[in-house]
């Protein structure tokens, strides 16, 4: 019989796969996973994989935005960019010389913020000698920089995929290496770790203040949510931008900067992942020496803010000299709240690929839409949001989109989903995982992300068999019990002098 069509065929036979692949996967990982600890709490989590010399490597801290306080948001993405500026061996050409000339720039530098913090009382005059001083200064200071260490070192030894990256929960540090040179990122990592200085510290702030405008200030996306997030949250930190508001960057003073550096960034807050053609007994041995020796800190007690249960319907319109787009945002729960799951399998029927709700209702057959889909945000650590988010198809306008997608939630709380249907979700959802899991690097990922986020990387491998435990009745429970007005915020990005206001709508 020639089946024209497979996908339509597919179904029973690929999810019975699924699941044995899946569960057979998870098996099969967790007992090749290896653990360690290092006596100063540093967590080892490592993967043997001999497919190619090579390991992956991510290094995770338990940091992100979310640890902030007031007036010094930004600082774990400041600190993401200020420890690839060296330590007291490098990037510096004689770091006995450096030091003074790093003392006199501190000085200077406090003593401009401190004037310039006068407002209207402020001299001008004195401000700009304090410039030309502080200048001077740095202009002497940089004879004896070598910039980009960390780069030169891992290219020169074959490494890729260099970068690092800071979110609400998490401050990470990624690099692809030849297994043969993991004594090289052993002695460049705990030397960043044990003796980071912080030079350049006021030339970054500069960088980053222009970061902040190309991302956010000139960007209309960027603007919009980050207006969004400071409105869904009223009292939890995760209404803070993870770049920082304009004036902290602006003044943040490098005491505080050494403060939060020594407190999170220590071995009992990290996690190193390593996947790839390594043996886990020698990987032991060569981090017990490299990082054993550096001490623990006493870590701050979690955090204990929650946010409030939402009342009613929060709506924000922004203008911009930009085409219009739309976010709203749910309050939701995040793991191991069962509902975590749900909320998965929500997404997937929403906004997974060309044969979603989403795009099938909005983009292809009505054509009100040029996108439409949903995401979570803006972290996982604590309860986030589920959002929709969506941008008109000319001559629409925004308010159609936003009319749209609340008859999707409707359909979601009133009209159960075929058991077909489901269970095609769940194979995407299964593949998905199993595709991730391909490479050294998205394993590495992995463990050491639901290390990080819930103190063992196992959580992960639970999530397909939850996902195949959901029904149809758990996802109109979920829609109506969380989709619902007063638990929305909107925010609605208009054309300055363009659309009138939109009014709040019942659904």
């Amino acid at each position: 019989m020639k089946i024209k069509n497979l996908k339509y065929f597919l179904p029973a036979f690929a999810l019975g796969f699924l699941t044995l692949a899946s569960s057979a996967y998870s098996f099969d990982l967790e007992s090749r996973i290896k653990e360690h600890t290092l006596k100063n709490g540093l967590k080892i989590v490592m993967m043997e994989r001999h497919t190619s010399p090579t390991v992956s490597i991510y290094m995770r801290y338990k940091v992100g935005a979310v640890d902030e306080v007031t007036g010094e948001t930004g600082i774990a993405h400041f600190l993401e960019h200020m420890l690839f500026k060296g330590t007291k061996r490098l990037a510096t050409r004689d770091y006995e010389k450096e030091k003074p000339i790093l003392i006199e720039i501190e000085k200077l530098a406090v003593a401009l913020d401190l004037e310039e913090l006068k407002g209207a009382a402020k001299d001008l005059a004195k401000i700009e000698k304090m410039k030309t001083e502080l200048k001077q200064v740095q202009k002497e200071h940089k004879k004896l920089v070598e910039s980009e260490v960390f780069s030169k070192y891992y290219q020169q030894n074959g490494g890729t995929g260099f970068n690092a990256s800071t979110s609400n929960d998490s401050t990470t540090y990624i690099i692809n290496l030849p297994s043969n040179r993991l004594e090289l990122w052993a002695n460049l990592e705990s030397d960043r770790m044990e003796n980071p200085v912080l030079r350049e510290f006021y030339t970054e702030r500069e960088v980053i203040l222009e970061e902040r405008r190309m991302r956010i200030d000139n960007s209309p996306s960027g603007v919009l949510y980050e207006q969004f997030l400071a409105a869904a949250f009223t009292a939890h930190p995760y209404q803070k931008p993870v770049i920082g508001w304009p004036t902290d960057i602006r003044f943040l003073s490098k005491k505080a900067t050494e403060k939060f550096l020594k407190t999170f960034y220590s071995p009992n807050n990290a996690v190193v992942a390593l996947v790839g053609d390594i043996n886990p007994e020698e990987v032991i041995a060569l981090l017990e020496k490299y990082f054993g020796h550096i001490p623990p800190q006493t870590l701050p007690r979690p955090l204990s803010t929650k946010e409030p249960e939402q009342k009613g319907e929060r709506r924000l319109e922004i203008q911009f000299d930009a085409e219009p787009m739309l976010l709203i945002g749910y309050h939701r729960p995040t793991l191991p709240h069962k509902d975590d799951y749900v909320f998965d399998v929500i997404h997937s029927i929403l906004s997974s690929g060309r044969t979603s709700k989403l795009y099938k209702s909005l983009v292809r057959d009505k054509k009100i839409a040029a996108s439409a889909g949903t995401f979570d945000t803006p972290g996982s650590r604590y309860p986030n949001l589920f959002v929709f988010n969506g941008a008109p198809r000319h001559p629409h306008t925004v308010q159609e989109v936003e009319e749209a997608f609340y008859e999707e939630i409707e359909k979601l709380k009133k009209e159960p989903i075929s058991e077909r249907e489901l269970q095609k979700v769940v194979n995407q959802i299964e593949a998905g995982f199993i595709r991730g899991l391909g490479s050294n690097a998205g394993m590495a990922s992995r463990i050491s992300y639901f290390e990080i986020l819930t103190g063992d990387w196992r959580y992960f491998l639970n999530h397909p068999k939850e996902i195949r435990k959901i029904t149809p009745d758990d996802i109109m429970r979920v829609a109506k019990k969380y989709l619902s007005k007063q638990n929305r915020t909107v925010a609605v990005l208009v054309k300055k002098n363009g659309s009138k206001s939109i009014e709040s709508m019942n659904y």
